[in-house]
Parts: C-alpha cells; sequence; structure tokens
C-alpha cells in the first residue's frame, strides 16, 4: 500500500486531476491560461448535461459531488476531460495503473496488483471556479468496495503528505478525524522592477474520505488566496455526500 500511496501524492491522476505538491513545486507557478478560460457551461450533442448549472445527476456517483454552490459557476475543463465528467471503475483504475509508469519488472508488477486490490468502483470530477474569478477549484471522488481501505488510503497519503513539510492549511471541525487540507509553497511576490508580471498561485490540497468514498480537493488562485473558502468547498462536499437529498 506504501509504494501505491507515494505515486497517488506524487503522481498525477488523469493528466492533471489530482494535482500534486511536488509537481506544482517544480512547475512554472505563473498563472495558466486554461486556469482562467470561461468556465464551460453549454450543452453539446454528445453530452446535453453539461449544460445543467449545478452539474450533472445522471448516476449514483455522479450524484455524490457537490452542486455548483452559490457564488460558484462550473469550473474550467480538467487536462484530458470536460469540467463534469465520470469515470468506469476499470478507467479510474487504469489513470491509476498510470501513475506507475516509472516501476519497471516486479516493482511495476506489485504496484498494479496493489491498485487491482482497492477494489475500485469508479472516479467522478467536477471543476468549481468562483464568479469573481478568484479561485478555481477541481473535486475527485474515488469509490471503491472496502471502507478499510479507504481510510488506509487517507491516513498513509496524510502521512505522506506530511513528511513533505507542506505548510498545513485550515482544519474542518467538523471533520477534524477525515479531513485534511495543505497549502503549498508561498508564492513568490512580484519585484517592484517587475509590476506588470502576473502574480504567482497559491495552491492548496485537501482529502478526505467518507465511507466508501475518497475525495480529494486541488484549488489555486491568486494572493489574497481564500483558503476559507476552499475548506468550506470540502466540508459542503462531505456534508453532500452524507446527505445527497438535503443539500443546501
Amino acid at each position: 500500500m506504501n509504494t501505491l500511496i507515494s505515486v497517488l501524492v506524487l503522481g498525477a491522476v488523469g493528466g492533471g486531476v489530482a494535482c500534486t505538491a511536488v509537481t506544482v513545486d517544480r512547475a512554472d507557478r505563473s498563472a495558466p491560461t486554461e486556469a482562467w478560460a470561461d468556465p464551460t457551461v453549454t450543452a453539446t450533442p454528445q453530452d446535453p448535461a453539461a449544460g445543467i448549472a449545478r452539474g450533472r445527476a445522471s448516476s449514483a456517483l455522479s450524484k455524490l459531488l457537490l452542486p455548483v454552490p452559490d457564488g460558484y459557476v462550473l469550473g474550467a475543463d480538467i487536462k484530458g476531460y470536460g469540467n463534469d465528467d465520470e469515470v468506469s471503475a476499470d478507467r479510474a483504475a487504469a489513470l491509476l495503473k498510470q501513475t506507475g509508469e516509472g516501476f519497471y519488472g516486479k516493482k511495476r508488477r506489485a504496484y498494479e496488483k496493489e491498485v487491482d486490490r482497492l477494489g475500485i468502483q469508479g472516479m467522478a470530477m467536477r471543476s468549481y471556479a468562483k464568479q469573481d474569478s478568484s479561485l478555481q477549484a477541481e473535486v475527485l471522488i474515488l469509490r471503491m468496495k472496502d471502507r478499510k481501505k479507504v481510510r488506509e488510503f487517507y491516513e498513509a497519503r496524510k502521512d505522506l503528505i506530511e513528511v513533505l513539510e507542506l505548510r498545513a492549511g485550515p482544519k474542518i471541525k467538523q471533520y477534524a478525524k477525515n479531513a485534511s487540507c495543505y497549502l503549498g509553497p508561498e508564492p513568490a511576490k512580484p519585484r517592484r522592477t517587475d509590476q506588470t508580471r502576473t502574480p504567482d498561485l497559491q495552491d492548496m490540497i485537501c482529502s478526505a474520505y467518507d465511507g466508501e468514498v475518497m475525495v480529494t480537493v486541488t484549488a489555486f488562485g491568486a494572493p489574497p488566496f481564500d483558503q476559507k473558502a476552499v475548506a468550506e468547498l470540502l466540508e459542503k462536499q462531505l456534508r453532500h455526500i452524507a446527505s445527497p437529498g438535503e443539500y443546501v
């Protein structure tokens, strides 16, 4: 399990669906054009549900994703996907196995067996953007068969993130035992001689679980970064998973 967790934390799932601390730290941290692209809320012939302003709810898994709350719209497309998408159990497992491409021989086979043991049932993702364009967040839900493995997944991932010595993010009191947030490196301030440069983004990653569901929230925003808004988004997502029909 530790090898699997290491890859999931230090690698990226689905070409950017689950952004990680190491990748973000080494990347160009200036504001990417695509992060602030106009949200895609127009229906298409291939996917008429894409125009639903609060997000699709056409399957058991998509119903678990938080409907777009007040003050937000559907965000920019997640790389390789739309802004409101879902993949099958086989596809989700394949995406996780792709993150083990750095392994070879026995290590690669052992890693793929670890993925199979998770009992993945599917993965859903949705992006959210504040209406004032100050924040972009991606929420990923991974469903597994074994609640114990979900808990182990969360704890091992949390332990590894703490080894990376990221800055602690805001606490979510109601979910203190099963949710945690961390801030990436503090963005550099523009030099006085280059005030026209786009400010670097602050990033924040949160993990949580509820029953057989693992939740990852990855958010980016320009200073002043609204940590509280990201924590509230995760809290609403967890409340929605617990009582989908009672979402407010």
